[in-house]
């Protein structure tokens, strides 16, 4: 039968060649598998085909592996390479059994007889088309069964054959597998067992689950009790009939629910890459090999990615798709509904969500129970936790919705455990940028039209490079164990939907998101740049020390990494300098004393944004060089409580996770070896005026200057007069910080964003430097004092005379808040 099975295999190796296209993973399984081509290596497939052995074939020819259809000597006897795990259906009649058991035996008991024996068995998924098919379908017509006959496999690579995925797999290690279990059937029966589960898993990852029919879908949420209970709420409420309450209610699932169809998602895969390939450079991506890890182990993942820019919808789905993986279902905001975009995202596994489901009970239960039924079916899913895209470049405050919905659906009782997957989205160029700065300045947000997407069409040019790093997963089945024990008992006894400890883990929980998303940031040319020339007053710098700084920046994050998934720059600093020059966010004169590289005013304002992705890696250096320079007679012990001291304040607005204690010392360290300073008795002191390291501590204080600012504006007005209302602050903090932009030139976008004020208010309070008396004035404790002065200690004397210059004035009442 094997003869026959190689026959047809080499027959149709040319008839195969224009119907197959194939996507392998990982591209290089040697390297990636640590792969030993110097030891016997064997292939296990799931179904015997010739098709299927056929492709392996070219794969292996492709990779110059072995080829499947040769034998393996081991010992005195030949083995073959191949083994398959079933026999296709046939037209007529059952299916008949493989040899594989028989072949697994005799190979165990080859590597029992002979320890010398080290072979490798390499599972080699082969995936035609990407469609999960739809629950209670024609299995065999539509090329869904796991073994299809002959007759449906002809139909399957006809259609699907374009699209196929290949992946290997790490090999079983037979040597190892015989030593620990033996050799007998019981053991093979039990690696077969294995080999058929992990290809189950792999084509669930690849496919998804079955797809429901949207009168499924609909039947299965009204008939949830908690929807009929709003319904009949909503019945009394609004005085109107059962039926009528039902139609609205299945209206409002229309508007919520995903249409997903593969065929979109293969278009889209082309167009995508057509896009991608005329917008970027390329796509960088780290620390994806973990998803694949999640899926073979049955993990339900939610991608919870930051939200910088629209493309984050379809870049991050098309990276994962790429992975071999099926793209999440993605909660879209409602706003993104329109023809013909809407109905496009809706194909592509988009569900829209409200800004707001206040007032509305029917609408947020129907809401909760279709994002519980996609966990119950085990559909990926997507959303963004901080609900909108940041204006700044900075993490917004985390809306906690979606995220509590999450927690109340494995309360409810999901059997998968789920995994929560924070992802850093980061770019070269953002194309809304212009548009967010116009936004914090006051315009109107522009609603998204069919004419907003054609007039963003006809200004694609290259954006350089876009990044995609996935951060640390949290087990959200292991983050509930560690702080609520008793969860998984209270969740089978308990009938309440909402216990009383679920807001705070939640908050909680959604600050752990930003954290590790933070954790994952991509440093790349044009946000190290920016770092750099924003920190000088005119944007201004030779060349030669740019080039140094940016080296400086590198070294620190090599010799004190903020965390192990920060991804650097692969470019030399004059590479990324020139990048910068070819995408024109910088420009390039020169004089007699050699090149300079300036930011015009417009663009400084724009990289301010970029700046902002990567602050929260420097901003504890920055403060530390900042008191270097500006207190000079302080001691190591001193220092490390300055920075002790704005820590919460700082972790509170970058989602922060580092300890301050644990990094002054070796940041001192750091900046003796770089030259930066010097490190008498006395305690750590600049170097001398002249040396280049004076002017490079400099710039590195410079990061910290517009957060410093910031700061000083809201704890000086809150200094000089206590009573303020917590909005009338913000709008004062606002108005001074507009006024500040203006007579220092200071071209940093989140002044003008009310939302970080409101952030440091909240910090304050949480750091016990604000208290909040009945009435909800505000009034600053004995501890504000010292963090004022702290700060006003570490700013250019020129802008602290105009900050106190204008708080006088409004003590004085000339420029009383607005109510």
């Amino acid at each position: 039968m094997l003869l026959r099975l190689q026959w047809l295999a080499a027959l149709l190796k040319w008839p195969l060649r224009p119907l197959v296209r194939f996507k392998l993973l990982p591209a290089d399984p040697i390297a990636d598998l640590q792969l030993d081509t110097n030891r016997p290596i064997f292939y296990i497939c799931h179904t015997e085909s010739a098709s299927d052995l056929a492709t392996l074939r070219r794969v292996c020819q492709q990779l110059q592996l072995p080829d499947p259809l040769s034998t393996v000597k081991l010992g005195s006897k030949r083995h073959a390479r191949i083994l398959f795990l079933e026999k296709p259906h046939q037209l007529l009649g059952g299916r008949r059994q493989t040899t594989a058991l028989q072949q697994g035996l005799a190979l165990l008991e080859a590597h029992q007889q002979q320890d010398e024996l080290n072979a490798q068995l390499i599972p080699a998924a082969i995936l035609w088309g990407r469609t999960p098919g739809k629950e209670n379908s024609i299995k065999w017509l539509l090329g869904e069964a796991h073994s299809p006959n002959w007759l449906a496999k002809l139909l399957i690579v006809l259609i699907s054959g374009r699209h196929t995925l290949i992946r290997f797999s790490p090999p079983v290690q037979l040597q190892q597998m015989a030593a620990q279990f033996g050799a007998n059937p019981v053991v093979a029966r039990k690696l077969l067992r294995m080999s058929r589960i992990h290809f189950y898993r792999q084509r669930l990852a690849a496919t998804g689950p079955r797809l429901m029919s949207r009168t499924q879908l609909q039947h299965a949420i009204l008939a949830q009790p908690a929807v009929k209970k709003a319904i009949a709420d909503e019945v009394k409420t609004r005085q109107i009939t059962t039926e009528k309450a039902r139609q609205h209610a299945r209206k409002l699932l229309l508007e919520i629910a995903a249409d997903y169809r593969e065929s979109t998602l293969r278009v889209g895969d082309r167009v995508l890459s057509w896009l991608w390939h005329k917008l970027y450079h390329g796509l960088k991506i780290h620390h994806s090999k973990q998803l694949q890890e999640l899926a073979q182990k049955g993990h339900e993942i939610v991608y919870v990615p930051c939200h910088r820019s629209h493309m984050d919808y379809l870049l991050l789905s098309y990276v994962i798709y790429h992975q071999g993986l099926v793209p999440p279902h993605i909660a879209a905001g409602v706003n993104l509904n329109f023809w013909p975009a809407g109905p496009i995202f809706r194909r592509g596994g988009a569900f829209f969500i409200r800004r707001s489901f206040s007032g509305d009970k029917l609408y947020s239960t129907v809401f909760r129970e279709y994002l519980s039924q996609l966990f119950n079916k085990g559909y990926a899913v997507k959303f963004y936790p901080e609900g909108g895209r940041s204006r700044t470049g900075r993490l917004l405050t985390p809306k906690t919705g979606m995220l509590a919905m999450t927690v109340q659906t494995l309360l409810q009782g999901t059997d998968r455990p789920i995994t929560l997957v924070p992802v850093y989205l980061g770019y070269e160029h953002v194309m809304e940028v212009n548009t967010y700065l116009s936004e914090l300045k006051g315009s109107a947000k522009q609603k998204e039209s069919v004419f907003g997407v054609f007039k963003a069409i006809r200004k694609l040019r290259n954006y350089g490079f876009g990044y995609i790093n996935f951060a640390e997963p949290i087990s959200l089945n292991t983050y509930l164990s560690e702080r609520v024990p008793d969860w998984k008992r209270l969740r089978e006894y308990s009938t309440v939907p909402k216990p009383a400890w679920l807001g705070s883990v939640v908050d909680e929980l959604a600050a752990d998101i930003m954290v590790h998303i933070n954790q994952s940031a991509a440093l790349n040319a044009i946000n190290l740049i920016a770092l750099v020339l924003l920190a000088t007053r005119h944007k201004a710098l030779a060349r030669s020390e740019l080039e140094q700084q940016l080296e400086l920046y590198i070294r620190l994050q090599q010799c004190l990494p903020y965390h192990s998934r920060i991804s650097l720059p692969e470019h030399s600093a004059a590479d990324m300098i020139e990048h910068a020059l070819a995408l024109g966010k910088i420009q390039q004169s020169s004089d007699h004393f050699g090149q300079i590289i300036t930011l015009e005013p417009e663009q400084a304002i724009l990289l301010s944004y970029f700046r902002n992705n990567i602050i929260h890696l420097f901003i504890l250096p920055a403060i530390l060089a900042s008191a270097l320079l500006r207190q000079r007679d302080l001691s190591g012990q001193q220092l490390a409580e300055t920075m002790a001291l704005l820590y919460p304040l700082l972790a509170t607005e970058l989602y922060l996770k580092t300890e301050h204690s644990a990094l002054s010392d070796p940041l001192l360290d750091f900046m003796a070896k770089a030259g930066l300073i010097e490190q008498p008795e006395q305690g750590p002191r600049p170097v001398p005026q002249q040396d280049a390291g004076y002017r490079q501590l400099g710039l590195l204080a410079g990061i910290a200057t517009d957060t410093l600012q910031r700061y000083a504006i809201v704890l000086n007005l809150l200094q000089q007069s206590s009573g303020w209302q917590r909005a009338q602050l913000e709008q004062q903090s606002q108005a001074l910080a507009g006024r500040l932009l203006t007579l220092h030139g200071i071209t940093a976008p989140e002044y003008l964003d009310k939302q970080l004020f409101a952030t440091l208010m909240k910090a304050l309070r949480k750091a016990q430097h604000l208290q909040i008396a009945d009435d909800g004035s505000l009034h600053g404790t004995n501890s504000l004092r010292l963090l004022t002065d702290t700060v006003n200690a570490m700013l250019h004397s020129d802008v602290l005379q105009s900050i106190q210059r204008l708080v006088h004035s409004c003590a004085n009442g000339q420029c009383q808040p607005a109510l």
